[in-house]
């Protein structure tokens, strides 16, 4: 079974000429990092809670918009757009379940205004082998839970992030090789166009 650990050494491994890590990448560089970013699009790996493993594409479009698509086709899909998450269930035609994406650790990558350098709700920064973790918790959003983000330096690049519960269950999103900046059709967040596609309602 993967692990968290060997899921950063692979990431890490899959860097090419990434120097050995002096220390933790400073806060305000992933602020700019992050703040910086407009469109991101990779396949990634996730290892879920009971130690499961899924993978998927994710396309982001900073601020507000993003799209998990799972290869298993019973598989969820997420659209997060115009400030809500919708998750689809892949096996059942049912409506999607909505939820405001101010209560999911997705907003925290998907703000329009990034300020972790100064930002109450990190709780931790530290280096664990050659990445970086920032360690999230927002206290007006409990459900949420922490949200650790792992990043490369030199030069600095988002791996993916964990997402721990209360009671310690976790889940790891990597993200392998990946496109930054890329031209992204606006419908792949169209929560409207999917919902149409999957015969939940019916154009006028």
């Amino acid at each position: 079974m993967l692990t968290r650990r060997a899921l950063l050494a692979l990431a890490a491994s899959l860097l090419p000429g990434l120097p050995g890590a002096a220390g933790p990448a400073p806060l305000s560089e992933i602020s700019a990092y992050i703040g910086a970013i407009t469109t991101i699009r990779a396949p990634f790996v996730q290892i879920n809670a009971d130690g499961s493993v899924a993978t998927g594409r994710i396309a982001i479009q900073r601020p507000a918009r993003a799209r998990l698509d799972y290869d298993d086709a019973s598989g969820p899909l997420i659209i997060a757009a115009a400030g809500q998450i919708a998750i689809f269930d892949g096996a059942s035609r049912e409506p999607p379940s909505v939820y405001p994406t101010s209560k999911t650790p997705l907003a925290l990558i998907l703000d329009r205004r990034v300020d972790i350098a100064t930002s109450p709700i990190v709780v931790g920064h530290y280096q664990d082998g050659d990445a970086t973790i920032v360690a999230l918790r927002d206290p007006e959003v409990p459900d949420m839970g922490t949200v650790e983000l792992a990043f490369t330096g030199a030069p600095l690049r988002l791996l993916g992030w964990s997402v721990i519960g209360d009671a310690g269950e976790r889940v790891d999103v990597y993200l392998e090789e990946h496109e930054i900046g890329v031209a992204i059709p606006p419908s792949t967040f169209s929560i409207d166009n999917e919902m149409r596609a999957r015969g939940l309602v019916k154009d006028d």
